[in-house]
């Protein structure tokens, strides 16, 4: 327990990076075997821990222990998706000691701080918050279960087990951070307890800085303000108060807009997203500066080293060989999972990612003709495998899922996997010839699984929306859908376009370069390796946090 009572880092801070940073994310992907991550969100916090770690950095990370993960994807007997909640046992988190109370539904509620140390998987510490103890009834110990409960009161109280139970952890370890990082609004109801310990919202604007995902606004948390009263989100203030200082108005309590608000700074997580941020957020009162960090991820932990260390050495028989090794071995697993084995000197392309209806998981299958010929070719022939975890309630999502899954069973060389998690995530970054992310233009805010595709020797093929923007050069590292003034068209005529521009870079560019000019097939490889690795690692990311948000006053 002393090691707690007024914790440091456990290691040298670098001067730089002096300030303390308490980090709150709702997950955080940051090894396969703790599997309290859902996707992107995760993903990115993850790799932010990871980089913190590797520069030394003055932060730790705030989440939740969740019983049951997000959820197991398992299969039903006819391959479909099937929905599994197990609970996780981890023998490598540290029980602290620390216990405490929260006010959930006008009721104490126990939480426990557990404890992830920096050296178990290299990461900045982190420190996981459960409500699943004895103490407990029923319904409190529910609220650290399942990650994103479907149950809208679920959800709140989880969002007051990361605000004010994170905040509250933060008094019990006397870590006093400077400044508190809040990765999406999860944690806003933090304010509440900030301005009770700080007296007033300008002293707690000081220490407050939001990066916002999402670039809807209908995507953005809202609910319904009287149950957010019921449920105690606002830590006992009065709701006359709370609609003065949040300046809220009407039933619903948006918790982006009260993140802003509270934000001495806010940030977009990519610059295209900075813009739509601006655009989104700016028309309301009182929102402080939005820029942008361009999301990243952690090349340390996801590069293929000896990829790089042949494309280094211009060796270009081993990095041909390497990159065939690593589509083998990736498709012994998606053979396993699906009884297809795929061949490694065949172009692969590869879809995998949450799956989301803008995200368009099946736009390639909506043109029958063209997808047959496709796939059908033998002379330049090609394989396509699938992959993602749709949110458990998301029925239309699940269908397109459920869609592939029967689709796949028509084709030799078509094939989808479950299980879309930090593992399988790295090995299908390898299997992959050719990375496909084609959302919705501009629904994406950053998207980051084509990095990690580029550090494995994979090309992305994309349209032009997040991240993307910053990094694509057609032809040269990526191949991308022309970008176009997808404002003056409905959805249909922006599918149609999308999708005809995808067939024809694929069939007049991607195949043709991959069987008859392998050479300029691996420049553009080698290139988007080098391109993502300067720009796009998390290290680039983690110190920006500290250079724009965290040292600016």
């Amino acid at each position: 327990m002393s090691d707690f009572k007024n914790y440091n880092v456990p290691y040298p801070v670098d001067p730089q990076y002096a300030k303390r940073v308490a980090y709150f994310s709702m997950e955080f992907a940051i090894h396969q075997p703790l599997k309290i991550y859902s996707g992107g969100l995760g993903f990115l916090s993850g790799s932010h821990l990871r980089s913190a770690f590797e520069l030394k950095q003055n932060l730790i990370g705030i989440g939740i222990f969740w019983k049951f993960g997000y959820y197991d994807q398992g299969r039903n007997q006819d391959q479909t998706l099937h929905v599994q909640w197990n609970e996780k046992i981890y023998n490598y988190l540290v029980d602290t000691g620390i216990k405490f109370q929260i006010p959930v539904h006008d009721h104490p509620v126990w939480v426990k701080a557990f404890y992830l140390p920096p050296d178990t998987f290299q990461s900045a510490p982190l420190f996981l918050l459960s409500t699943d103890l004895p103490e407990n009834d029923y319904v409190s110990q529910t609220i650290s279960h399942r990650l994103y409960d479907a149950n809208s009161a679920t959800k709140v109280a989880q969002f007051i087990l990361l605000g004010i139970g994170g905040a509250k952890l933060l008094d019990e370890l006397n870590f006093n951070p400077d400044v508190y990082h809040l990765n999406e609004a999860h944690a806003v109801s933090s304010v509440f307890y900030l301005i009770k310990k700080f007296g007033s919202r300008e002293e707690v604007k000081k220490r407050l800085v939001f990066t916002t995902h999402t670039p809807e606004e209908a995507g953005n948390e809202k609910h319904d303000i009287f149950l957010c009263e019921k449920m105690s989100y606002f830590y006992g203030m009065p709701l006359s108060q709370v609609r003065k200082l949040t300046e809220m108005e009407g039933d619903m309590f948006n918790h982006s807009l009260a993140a802003f608000r509270f934000a001495r700074k806010a940030n977009g997580v990519s610059k295209l997203h900075g813009e739509v941020s601006r655009k989104m957020w700016g028309h309301y009162k009182h929102i402080p500066e939005i820029t942008s960090v361009t999301n990243a991820q952690n090349w340390k932990y996801w590069a293929d080293k000896q990829l790089y260390r042949f494309a280094e050495e211009g060796n270009d028989f081993g990095f041909d060989d390497r990159k065939r090794y690593l589509k083998k071995r990736a498709f012994d697993l998606v053979a396993d999972q699906s009884g297809k084995l795929l061949d490694p000197d065949v172009l692969t392309i590869v879809w995998a990612r949450r799956f989301a209806g803008y995200k368009r998981a099946e736009l390639i299958t909506r043109d029958q003709q063209r997808f047959e010929a496709l796939l059908n070719n033998t002379d330049r022939p090609l394989q396509i495998i699938w992959a993602g975890k749709p949110y458990p309630m998301d029925y239309a999502a699940i269908s397109d899922f459920n869609h592939l899954v029967h689709l796949s069973k028509q084709y030799k060389n078509v094939a989808v996997c479950t299980g879309y998690e930090l593992t399988l995530s790295k090995r299908l970054k390898q299997a992959s010839d050719v990375w496909l992310n084609n959302p919705r233009v501009p629904r994406e805010a950053s998207g980051t699984s084509g990095m990690t595709a580029a550090m494995n020797g994979s090309v992305n093929f994309s349209t032009f929306d997040g991240w993307i923007c910053e990094f694509a050069n057609h032809g040269n590292n990526s191949f991308i859908v022309p970008n176009t003034d997808y404002s003056k068209m409905n959805v249909q005529e922006q599918d149609n376009y999308d999708l005809n521009h995808l067939y024809d870079i694929l069939e007049n560019q991607i195949i043709p370069l991959y069987y008859n000019d392998k050479d300029t097939w691996r420049q553009i490889v080698k290139n988007g390796m080098r391109d993502v690795r300067v720009q796009f690692d998390s290290n680039r990311m983690a110190h920006e946090y500290y250079e724009v948000m965290y040292n600016k006053a």
